[in-house]
Order: C-alpha cells, then structure tokens, then sequence
C-alpha cells in the first residue's frame, strides 16, 4: 500500500510539472516573438535581448519536462534507487542556459555601447512591452508556486527567473520613457544590466543544483522532526547519527543509531526498529534503511557516575559537540562511546585528546571513542 502511495505521488508530481513547464514553454515563445519583432521595429537591444531571454525560458521549460518524465522512471535492476537524480542533472542544464544567455547579452550590449543606434519606440511597442510585463509577473508566481508544491528545484528556479525577467522587462520600458521624454538613450546600459542580473541568477542556480548533486547538510527541522517521531517510542532513550541521502526530489533515504535499555531482547529490539521504520515512513515520506543500536546501562549505579564524569570531561570541548552511544562494562573493564565533533578541529586530533584525558581518568579500562561527523 505504501509502495502504491509513493508511486501515485511520484505519477501526480510528474503530470504537475509537465502541465507547469508547457505552459511556460507557450507563454514564453509567444512573448519571445512579440519582442523580437519590437526589438527589430524600434532598433532596441534591451527588447531584442528580452526577447532571446523569453526563447531560452521556453527551452529551459522543456528541459525541465524531459527531466521530469526521465526522473520518474520507476526503480529497475541497473538502477534500484530511481532516476530522480536526474532532475538535478536538467537543473544544471537549465542554470546553463540561463548563464550563456546572460552573457551573450553581455556581449552584445557591450558592442551597442562601443556602436550606439538609435532606437525608435511607438506606443504599440510600449503597450505591448507592459502587457509583457504582467504575463511574466502572473506566470513566474505560477511557476514558482508549482515548484515549491512539488519539490521540484528546475520549476523554483524558473519562476524565479521570469519574476527578474518581469523587473527587467520594467527597465527596459522605463529606459524607452526616458528616451521619449528626454531623449536620454540608455539601451545599452539597460542591456548591461539585464545581462548582469541574467549572469548572476545563473551562477546561484548552478551552484545551488550543484550543492543538490554533491550532498548537503540536510534541514535540521526535517532532522529534528524524525528524531522526535523515533524518540516518542518510550523505550528509546534517544537517537543519534542520523544520516539523510537524497536520491531526488521527495526521494529520501536515512539510517540512524537508537539507543536502547540494554535488558531488551533482540526480538523486542527488531518489533521496535520495524515500528519506528513504518512511522517515520507514513510521517515524513522518509525511509529508514538502516537502524543501529546503541545500549544503555540500565541497573549500574557506578557506570551511571562514569557516564557523567566522561560525559562532563568531553563536553568541556568547545568542538565535542555530542556524546552518545555510552555503554561501560565495570567487570570487563571496558568503556565505548561516540562524539560528535565539529569541522573546527581534525577529527584524528580530537579522539588524540580525548582518549589520553580518558585513558588517565581510568587507567584501568580499554577505551573505544569513535568521532562522528556534524551532520
């Protein structure tokens, strides 16, 4: 049943998304049109440039769509974890695009300064620039809209992108007023500066994407929302380590280390972990796929007094961050716990330290200190 939710969903996100991008293709080549051919009545390169802007909307639009179905291709043996990667690999393609069109409207604008012409506006041409300007308005809210419902970054990242176009369009019509009233020519300039904002919206969407591709910290409220769902179950002490991998959009996998009374049996323990997987699933849309176990002294008075004197000396670190996993045997002389340390200090010279400030508290004990990452 839950196999048969996730699919629907990925199908409804998909047919979403599709529907989102062709109405941005239409819109865009129908106003890329209108530009061009105002752009060539009236000699402005800011129209012009405009106009190229809209084309490469609609081609990142269909971009978007082919990642879409490619992305929601179903898990097969070559690939048992989906194609929503690729999602990712259209948003570069898309930031791509948005970056050559801003600077080969860099380019020309920079040749129109060197070789001025004049341009020569009428009021259709004005009428039809503002009417532009309200589409793309209407049509980036839509999109982006869209895009934050269905998770979907090439869609944000389009509707961003036609709301600067909407301010640009703006400029370029502020820029014609200016020319008519005063006779003040700033299309070249006007140009420079669209290609600018085109240039850097570019250059944030494909570090953005990339940062996606690469694997980035994921958003403590998600993290700390699972933690809270896990730690509902009364007999989990806590829950530590917990690793989220994205294999795209709403495709969200995660292991994580409960820490439970060492008096549970391996069959409790397995009943637990296959409770916590279930709930966190139907909660969140995310799957556990591996659950470890930490064990927690439950009747030792003096491994209780070891825990917080360790505890007390570790966290006396500005960089140890966590301490967690603890478990003491006081009859085998034997001490294991893990810290989380921060990307201030080298994780080697961390445990270096800590396990010499250990090792002289309890002489007598054999020590494991295992360093986790700030995740």
């Amino acid at each position: 049943m839950a196999n048969e939710n996730m699919e629907t969903l990925v199908a409804d996100r998909e047919k979403a998304i599709v529907k989102t991008s062709i109405i941005g293709v239409v819109t865009n080549v129908f106003l890329a049109v209108f530009k061009a051919v105002i752009g060539m009545i009236t000699h402005s390169i800011a129209i012009t440039l405009d106009a190229v802007n809209n084309l490469s909307d609609a081609l990142s639009s269909v971009i978007t769509i082919v990642g879409a179905k490619l992305g929601a291709k179903l898990p097969n043996k070559k690939h048992p974890l989906g194609y929503g990667r690729i999602e990712y690999l259209s948003s570069m393609m898309v930031a791509a695009i948005v970056l050559y069109a801003g600077i080969t409207s860099l380019v020309e604008s920079v040749k129109k300064i060197i070789h001025p012409e004049t341009a020569d506006y009428s009021t259709v041409s004005l009428i039809i620039i503002a009417v532009a300007i309200a589409v793309k308005l209407v049509l980036g809210q839509y999109v982006k809209k869209q895009g934050k419902k269905h998770n979907s970054g090439a869609l944000v990242a389009s509707g961003s992108d036609a709301l600067f176009d909407a301010i640009l369009s703006a400029s370029v019509l502020a820029s014609a007023i200016i020319y008519l009233v005063w006779g003040i020519s700033l299309e070249a300039y006007v140009g420079v500066i669209i290609a600018g904002i085109i240039i850097k919206a570019g250059v944030e969407m494909m570090i953005e994407t990339l940062n996606d591709i690469l694997g980035k910290r994921s958003e403590r409220e998600d993290v700390a929302a699972i933690k809270r769902l896990i730690c509902e179950e009364p007999d989990v002490r806590g829950a530590y380590d917990l690793i989220m991998y994205n294999y795209g959009p709403n495709k969200n996998y995660a292991s994580v280390h409960l820490e439970l009374p060492d008096t549970m049996t391996v069959d409790e323990v397995d009943v637990l972990t296959r409770r916590v997987q279930a709930n966190v699933y139907l909660k969140t849309g995310v799957i556990l796929t591996g659950v470890g176990v930490y064990s927690f002294n439950t009747s030792n008075e003096e491994v209780a007094q070891i825990r917080n004197t360790v505890q007390k000396t570790v966290l006396a670190h500005d960089w140890a961050l966590q301490i967690h996993g603890f478990y003491a045997d006081t009859e085998a002389k034997t001490m294991r716990f893990d810290v989380v340390v921060s990307f201030d200090i080298d994780r080697a010279e961390a445990i270096g330290i800590l396990a010499e400030e250990m090792q002289a508290l309890y002489p007598d004990y054999t020590i494991q200190i295992v360093p986790d990452i700030d995740a």
